[in-house]
This record gives C-alpha cells, sequence and structure tokens, in this order.
C-alpha cells in the first residue's frame, strides 16, 4: 500500500539564502508542512537571477516550473536581497504578478522593513528563524 502524500499549497518554491544550514533547515520546515511540491534553493542572488531568467525562457513550461514564493534573505556578499528584488523587477516586470516576495532575514534593523515596503508594499517581511505559523500566513 503506498502512502499518499498531502497535497501542497505550491507548487514551487525559491530558497535564495547564501547560508547552506538556513537553507537546508527552511527547506525541511518547507517540506515536513507540505508547503511546496518543489523546493528550488540557490546560494546567491546573481544564481538566482539567472536561473529565473533561465525559467521564463522556457515559455511552454514556465508556468508550471516558476516558483510562487520567493523567500529572499537580505544579507548576502556581492548582491543583497534588496538588489535581487530590483534587478528582479527590472529584468521581468510580472515578477511580483507571478511569485509573493518574502523577505526572510536575521536584520532587526527597520531601516531593512522600510526599504521592503518602499520597494513594494506586499512584500512580505519575516524574521528567521522560518516556521510552520509563519508559513501558514502565507
Amino acid at each position: 500500500m503506498s502512502k499518499k502524500m498531502p497535497k501542497s499549497k505550491y507548487e514551487n518554491v525559491l530558497l535564495i539564502d547564501d547560508n547552506e544550514l538556513d537553507n537546508f533547515i527552511n527547506q525541511k520546515i518547507i517540506e515536513s508542512v507540505s508547503f511546496a511540491k518543489n523546493i528550488y534553493v540557490n546560494t546567491s542572488s546573481s544564481g538566482a537571477l539567472e536561473f529565473l531568467n533561465n525559467l521564463r525562457v522556457l515559455k511552454d513550461k514556465e508556468s508550471e516550473l516558476y516558483p510562487q514564493v520567493l523567500f529572499v534573505d537580505i544579507n548576502m556578499p556581492i548582491m543583497d536581497g534588496f538588489q535581487f528584488i530590483e534587478n528582479l523587477v527590472k529584468t521581468d516586470p510580472q515578477a511580483r504578478e507571478r511569485s509573493r516576495i518574502v523577505i526572510l532575514t536575521t536584520s532587526l534593523n527597520p531601516a531593512d522593513k522600510q526599504r521592503a515596503e518602499s520597494i513594494a508594499e506586499d512584500i512580505v517581511f519575516l524574521y528567521k528563524p522560518l516556521t510552520e505559523a509563519m508559513l501558514d500566513q502565507l
């Protein structure tokens, strides 16, 4: 008898964080509550942008592969999370319609939350660690 997997809330999500341990933990939390069927992981903003751009090139598969939720860390080397979001919106104006952007950070600086709100009011701002309760709100 095969065990039936519970239906996931989302088909695809993307974790963008330079900390591999955080990515691993977040992935396990997402899996444990069946939040997403597929979890893509990227350890750099530039790699995540390239990944998303490559998905857009696959026109016939884009809608089934593109992540519905993007979890973005703010503090990353070379290109931080804010720069990632600004570049994403610049290169793909429909990105915010396709995906919910969730900043997942350890930053307690109120200026970071204000900056996120200035980019877009619908950006969700969460503090690490990710929890099941947080996922229930998305």
